[in-house]
């Protein structure tokens, strides 16, 4: 994060993104991809707010876009790596009570609704989207297409806000 505000704080970089030119919106959508992943966001971050758009919300469409295909490819590897463990995680003693307690307490549905409200936080956010991400694929039964939904419109809207500041 230190080095991405120290490149981000230079003039010259400033400069050299908010005059992009015909290649702008190429660039929204590479930043918008990098955006999801933990290691890249303030880079990410630094450049939505260097950029100087011309149309907010077209940007924001476009860095949308590429943050809902990179959360999908986060998606579909926590599905195939860890399948397996989520299922072990949840026949555990200590997950079950956690299960139980909440469920008591919240009720299934509102425990769901909670679960996805959460998630999208963190993935409108400039934190990392593997965390809700992971959350989805692994604690809930998420359809491919719900979640490119819900990633698509929490995405869009933390760059829009991001594009406002």
């Amino acid at each position: 994060m230190i080095f991405a505000y120290l490149i981000f704080s230079m003039s010259i970089v400033a400069n050299y993104f908010s005059n992009l030119g015909k290649f702008s919106y190429f660039a929204v959508f590479l930043f918008g991809l990098l955006f999801s992943f933990g290691f890249t966001t303030p880079f990410s971050v630094g450049f939505f707010l260097t950029l100087d758009a011309h149309n907010i919300f077209l940007t924001g469409l476009i860095g949308g876009i590429g943050a809902m295909i990179a959360d999908l490819f986060i998606f579909k590897f926590v599905k195939i790596s860890f399948q397996d463990e989520f299922e072990k995680l949840k026949r555990e003693k200590l997950a079950k009570k956690i299960d139980l307690v909440l469920e008591h307490t919240f009720g299934k549905k509102l425990m769901h609704y909670l679960m996805y409200a959460f998630a999208g936080i963190i993935i409108a956010s400039p934190l990392p989207d593997e965390a809700g991400v992971t959350m989805l694929a692994g604690l809930t039964h998420i359809k491919e297409h719900w979640l490119a939904i819900i990633s698509f419109v929490c995405n869009t809207s933390g760059i829009i806000i991001m594009l406002m500041i």
